[in-house]
């Protein structure tokens, strides 16, 4: 059994239909991308996981229970994590009160976890009392991932963790993705740098307009003749 199963999924916002009957797994320990044009839907699909859409049918399930609608609060109990794109930081916290935040459902900080956050991000050790809004894009986005691996999730969902960065620092980014999944925390990545992705992981489903058009091993759909074509540019 995966530990996330979407089966059939329509939602979107509001009266707005933006998937369609769209399927998804992931396993345990796996790492699963998501790729697809502008529009494709492929945030909604994330989003719709962690509860922050309109459900219109079908079917969400983790670790073998029905989740479909539940809302993010109830999510985030269950041992999901999320980081959204933009917007994922408290600007006028310190990196360390933000990472304290990514507990903020125990009764205390666990010390263990965030000496685990600052093993996987040095640099969050160096600057813990620098208010996170005064950060660069890529270090705020290691910010956001560690409060989201405060409570020690056995999935992670990153939505766009390359964008707005630094052409260097995409790659130091995705090195710190996979190092968390080789921890052993499975991972759901929605990428726009859809090569990177598709080489560094998995499985990976591509998405057009709100429907599963390609699933396969994320090597393949790298060399698939098609995909490349039509969504990675050859």
């Amino acid at each position: 059994m995966a530990m996330l199963s979407v089966d059939g999924l329509d939602a979107g916002y509001g009266d707005l239909q933006i998937l369609s009957d769209v399927d998804l797994e992931v396993e345990q320990d796996e790492y699963v991308v998501i790729v697809g044009p502008n529009g494709a839907g492929k945030s909604t699909a994330m989003k719709s996981v962690f509860g922050l859409t309109t459900y219109m049918g079908g079917a969400v399930e983790f670790s073998g229970e029905d989740i479909t609608g539940r809302s993010p609060d109830e999510i985030i109990h269950k041992g999901i994590g999320y980081v959204p794109q933009t917007e994922n930081v408290f600007p006028s916290l310190t990196v360390q009160e933000n990472l304290e935040m990514g507990a903020y459902i125990l009764d205390e900080v666990p010390e263990e976890a965030l000496q685990d956050v600052f093993d996987q991000f040095p640099i969050l050790r160096e600057r813990r009392d620098q208010k996170a809004g005064s950060m660069s894009g890529g270090q705020q986005q290691m910010v956001a991932m560690g409060r989201a691996l405060m409570l020690d999730p056995d999935l992670l969902l990153l939505d766009e963790p390359s964008a707005g960065l630094a052409p260097d620092l995409v790659d130091e980014m995705f090195d710190h993705v996979d190092a968390i999944n080789d921890a052993g925390t499975a991972v759901l990545v929605v990428e726009q740098n859809a090569k990177e992705a598709l080489r560094r992981c998995d499985r990976g489903y591509v998405l057009v307009q709100g429907q599963n058009r390609y699933v396969d091993d994320g090597d393949a759909l790298l060399h698939d003749e098609e995909v490349r074509q039509q969504f990675l540019g050859g």
